[in-house]
């Protein structure tokens, strides 16, 4: 007879983590599932000086790694792979992988978010050759190179800044006439020598023929279209709901966010939702812990009513 856990996490992030910890704690049989890193998006930042306790390397592989040794030492049980979909119609659920099959009495839906992308010709042929979205994880290849950042809220200011300790020059090209970020974020962007902005401009098209050598920007205003030297793109325009497999199943709001109560409550009960993947205002590591430790408390009240 296939095991019974109490909790399966879906998905490695801080959300996932926190819920590993907080299930484990509280001597829950909890599975986490994750097809790739631990730590999320986590993981793909240099600096978390934003999290509390973090000041002593604040990097976010070096916070994910904490986190995922912790949760494993509490007895967190881990593995690697696919969650393909879930069965939620009976009080034992069942979630779908490419390897296996695992039965749970509860699920917590802890997948995050991706990077959207900017929509401007040729992005998607040049990912990988010159176009990236993570800078942490690119930065080094384009050492004293010029690079362009598109965006304007935290995560555009926040990796523009980091990529200056490698780049030659760095322009960021921004959609409005102002930056959405945290004003301590801007300031550091003015102050930076490195640092060009080009307002109230959309990214048009890349040129090159095998790597990036130009990208070809559009004034929003006048119509013109200007030719910037660059060998890189960095985008950083919002996030996208890792959620397309349980649509129909949970409910969600119009961008494919989940939708959960305070206590990470989905529609379906004994089903909850942490971090990125959920509505909700601030998507930030301290607030994806948050979830994940409400929703494996959420869990193992849930587990006390309906099978003990």
């Amino acid at each position: 007879m296939a095991e019974i856990f109490d909790v399966i996490i879906i998905g490695g992030g801080p959300a996932g983590l926190s819920a590993g910890l907080y299930g484990s704690r509280s001597r829950l049989n909890t599975l986490l599932i994750e097809k790739s890193k631990y730590g999320g998006q986590t993981a793909t930042t240099n600096e978390l000086d934003n999290y509390p306790g973090s000041m002593e390397n604040p990097t976010g592989p070096e916070l994910s790694e904490r986190m995922r040794k912790q949760a494993d030492e509490f007895g967190t049980k881990f593995t690697r792979d696919d969650v393909l979909g879930i069965d939620v119609s009976g009080d034992i659920k069942i979630v779908k992988c490419k390897n296996k099959e695992y039965h749970t009495r509860t699920i917590i839906i802890a997948q995050g978010a991706e990077p959207n992308m900017a929509g401007f010709k040729k992005e998607g042929d040049f990912r990988g050759r010159g176009v990236s979205y993570c800078a942490t994880c690119d930065a080094d290849f384009f050492t004293d190179l010029d690079v362009a950042v598109i965006g304007g809220g935290d995560s555009a200011l926040t990796e523009a800044i980091y990529l200056t300790k490698f780049v030659n020059k760095l322009t960021i090209i921004h959609r409005r006439d102002s930056f959405r970020g945290v004003k301590s974020l801007q300031e550091k962007v003015f102050k930076n020598p490195k640092i060009d902005i080009i307002w109230d401009s959309v990214p048009a098209e890349i040129v090159g023929d095998e790597i990036v050598e130009g990208l070809k920007v559009k004034n929003k205003v006048t119509g013109e279209e200007t030719l910037l030297d660059v060998n890189g793109v960095f985008v950083f325009v919002g996030l996208n709901p890792t959620s397309d497999i349980y649509k129909g199943i949970i409910k969600m709001d119009e961008r494919g966010y989940i939708l959960t109560d305070t206590e990470m409550n989905t529609n379906i009960p004994g089903v909850f939702a942490a971090g990125d993947i959920r509505q909700k205002s601030l998507r930030q590591v301290i607030t994806a812990a948050a979830d994940g430790a409400i929703a494996a408390t959420s869990a193992e009240k849930y587990i006390a009513d309906k099978f003990e």
